[in-house]
Parts: structure tokens; sequence; C-alpha cells
């Protein structure tokens, strides 16, 4: 809808426009798109039915709210996408700093204005996007940036007593007056700072020094906060944790399906590639598992959490990865292999926090044995369980290929090899890609290869053979030659 032409107050007032609260508005929008069947949150995946509802509810209720959640949890997204609840434009006293409603100003110079104009008083429109503000808590922020203070330089500039009220200067919050606030890491503020929200949250007012000022503002606040902040940096401040209507916890995707589609939403994708790319969804499987590997392993701490980056930044990586080695062979087209995942280590190390146990092995070691649990992982949901204690007598599915390798065989796989050498080297593995054709008849054929590699990975994660990285590859043998080569 273009900006309205109405430009007076007057006017407005034939026009017979019915000014709302913000916390009105979102109720009105929210009901609407209840009714018409509508999602309220386009792009968050996997809350439907859990979080989505409690912010729901808390609209409903004309609540504030407090996000709770590890980091990576769609926290801040979910708060910028309520301004598509708001009305898409609103009117405002023009030239207010704080957004005044022609209504019910609440500021002296929109006092002053109405009262010298009247009807006659000039408006402008603010448009939804318009009615945003954010704010990182840090130990440094002040009440004066939240709030507001004395502005000396104004007082002087227009010869004005430290008693008149026009020589303040306006903090964030009131500047966002029949707006959305948020506030992201909320334990990070300072207690004397969180106590100055008090009045805000609790009757909508605020103090500045020693002014007795009376603004009604009207504010839909949304924090963010990491349950981690609560021990490790600051904590909320019980009488501030009472004044938030509602607090909601948010977590991680529940299952790798809905892991990938969020992946998926939100990887930057390089369209002036030269080279084109097929991503097997076996290998999506296997960058999500890696963070469902983390989050459980006894080498990353699970409380600092483990973001939904991890994986965007990794499929990220994998793709680079793909793409390089496609560029450095001369070819337009080519597809991953599970030896591209060497290139994700970066991805992985810096979104997660170690243990101690983790520290002593190393953030790359780790790395490396996530994207190993993950393909084992993925692989027990495609091929027989492959068991560490067996019967002695008892055929095996992985029997002749695990002969082949025993029999002193070797294969190396190298990190640039063509297409072309790649398959081939996969394909002298004879018994491998006829287990693979047993098992999962109907793959398509571009499929085949990353299933006959995915094989021979996991055979190494069960100890049934070896895997050894060198400069510029990877190579399989058998488990025991290790040994026997020593001696």
């Amino acid at each position: 809808m273009a900006k309205p032409d109405i430009t007076t107050f007057g006017a407005l007032k034939a026009d017979g426009y019915a000014p709302k609260s913000i916390k009105e508005e979102l109720r009105t929008h929210l009901i609407q798109n209840i009714k018409d069947g509508k999602t309220s949150f386009e792009g968050i995946y996997g809350y439907e039915n859990t979080v989505i509802p409690q912010i729901e509810r808390a609209i409903l209720s004309k609540h504030n709210i407090n996000l709770l959640g590890l980091r990576g949890q769609a926290k801040t997204k979910i708060a910028r996408l309520m301004v598509g609840l708001l009305d898409e434009w609103i009117p405002i006293v023009k030239g207010s700093e704080v957004n005044d409603d022609p209504f019910a100003p609440i500021s002296h110079y929109a006092q002053s204005l109405m009262k010298e104009h009247g009807d006659e008083t000039p408006i402008d429109w603010l448009h939804r996007s318009d009615r945003f503000a954010e704010k990182l808590a840090t130990p440094d922020v002040s009440v004066a940036d939240l709030i507001g203070d004395i502005d000396p330089i104004k007082a002087a500039n227009q010869k004005l007593s430290y008693s008149d009220e026009r020589i303040l200067h306006f903090g964030m919050i009131p500047r966002a007056n029949r707006s959305l606030f948020v506030i992201n890491e909320l334990p990070d503020l300072q207690a004397r700072i969180q106590v100055a929200l008090f009045n805000i949250l609790q009757e909508g007012d605020i103090q500045i020094r020693g002014f007795q000022l009376r603004m009604p503002l009207d504010v839909q606040f949304v924090f963010t906060a990491n349950p981690e902040d609560y021990t490790n940096r600051g904590s909320i401040v019980t009488p501030l944790k009472d004044r938030i209507g509602s607090q909601i916890l948010t977590h991680y995707p529940k299952d790798v399906q809905t892991a990938k589609i969020i992946t998926q939403s939100e990887v930057k994708k390089h369209n002036d590639s030269a080279v084109e790319i097929y991503v097997p969804e076996v290998v999506k499987d296997i960058l999500e598992q890696i963070s469902f590997e983390a989050r459980k392993s006894e080498y990353v701490d699970s409380n600092s959490g483990v973001s939904a980056r991890l994986s965007i930044s990794a499929y990220e990586n994998l793709l680079s990865t793909v793409e390089r080695r496609a560029i450095a062979a001369g070819a337009s087209k080519t597809t991953v292999r599970l030896t591209d995942l060497n290139g994700i280590v970066p991805a992985i190390v810096g979104k997660i926090e170690l243990m101690y146990e983790g520290e002593q092995s190393g953030a790359d070691q780790v790395a490396l044995m996530l994207i190993d649990q993950a393909i084992k992982a993925v692989f027990t949901q495609f091929f027989p369980e492959i068991k560490k204690l067996e019967k002695e007598n008892e055929k095996k599915p992985y029997d002749e290929l695990i002969g082949w390798f025993y029999d002193g065989n070797e294969l190396e796989i190298l990190d640039h090899a063509s297409d072309k050498a790649y398959q081939q080297e996969l394909l002298k593995v004879e018994p491998l890609k006829k287990l693979v054709k047993k098992y999962q008849a109907d793959l398509y054929e571009k499929d085949i290869y990353i299933f006959m590699e995915m094989v021979l990975w996991s055979l190494t994660a069960f100890k049934k053979l070896s895997k050894n990285r060198f400069t510029s590859g990877y190579q399989f043998r058998d488990s025991l030659s290790n040994v026997i080569r020593g001696l």
C-alpha cells in the first residue's frame, strides 16, 4: 500500500482513523492470520508445534517477551519477523523524535505544536519497516544510551534552563515509541541498567535524571538471552524477569530433515560459479548429522550449544572445496565426495566450544572425529549393522569386501582426482559396487559412488579397515596392515 496522502491532524480525524497501541496492532493482525491459515513467521522451521504457538499466545496476551535459548536458535530472526504483524503505516506528529501519536502526544514538542496549530498540525507517516530498533546488550551500555540524559549543548545553544525538559536528549527506547524494541543478550546488561527498565515495562513511563516526566511509552519489548549467560557472564535480575510477561524457551531442530530445510534456506550460494555441483542428499544428511553428533559429544561443551550456523557454514565451505577442486581439474561439473569433507574442518572448529578432553585432542582432530561419527550414523540407515563382536563361522555382509583388503590390496582417493579417476579407483574394489547394489538397488547412477565411499569410511569407523590421511588424499587398507608393516 502506498503512503497515505493525509497531511494534517484535521484530515486524519475526518478520515475516521482509529489509533491502536502496538500490542493491539500485533494482536489484531495475528488473529487475522490465524483465521486465514497464514503463517506469521515465514522461514522459521522446527518450531511449528513448540515455540511459535507460545509466541502467538504471548502476543494475544499483549505480553513483552523473553526468548531464552542457546546460540543459533533463530531468536533474533523471530523478533524481526514480528514487524510483519504491524500496520503498514501509522501517523505521527511531523518532526517528533518519539513518534508521537497525534491523538495522544507525549512529548513537549508535540504537545506544544498541537496546542498551537490544532487541526492544522502537520502529520507524517511511519512505515512498519522503520518501527524496529535493536540493541546488543554489552557491559558499556548506559542509562543515557537506552533512556536519555540532559544535553548541555542543547541547553547552551537554545539558552534554556536546566529545569526545562526541552534540554533532554532521548535515548533509544523513547525514540522507539510505538515500535518493536529488541535487546539481545539481556544478561550482559549490567544490573543497575536493568533496574532502569523497571518503570518502562510495568508503568510504561520513563525517568530521566531529576525530571518528573510522565511519558507513557507504547513499546513492544522482545528480549533474547542465552541460559549459559546466567552463570558465565551475568544474570537477569529477578524483578525484571517478573515484569516480562512471557519467557519462551527455544531449541535446536529435533531431526535431520528439519535441520536440512533450515540450512538450505540460509546457505549462500554463488550464482556466478562456472562449476555445476551436484550434492547428493546423503551428503546433506551427513552435514546435519555433524551438528547432532557435536551436541552429544563428550569433547564439546553442550552448555555452550552448537549453533545451526555450523551446518550453514560447513555447507558453504563444502561447495567452495568442490568448486576449487573442479576448477583446478578444468571440469565444468562435478559431484561432492566424502573426501571433500576435509574442507569443512575450518567451519566446524570455529563453531564449537571444547571441553578439557577436546582441548587435549585438538580442535581439528575433534572436527574430523565428528565427521567420522556423522558418516557412521548415516551409514546405519542404509546398510546392515556392523557388529563389534561376531560369531567366528557366521557369514557376514562385509566379509568379501574386507577380504579384498586383507589380501593386500589398497585404495587411494586423491583430493584433486578427476571424476573419472575417482570413479575408476572405487570400481577397482570389485566387491564394493556389488555390495552397494545389493542393499541400495534403486540408487541414481551418480549417487552410487558416494555410497561406495561411505561404506569404506564406515568400515574404518567400525575398525574393520584403516583410513590414513596423507598429503593429498586418503588411503584405505586392511586394519592389520599397519601392525604388520611395523613389525
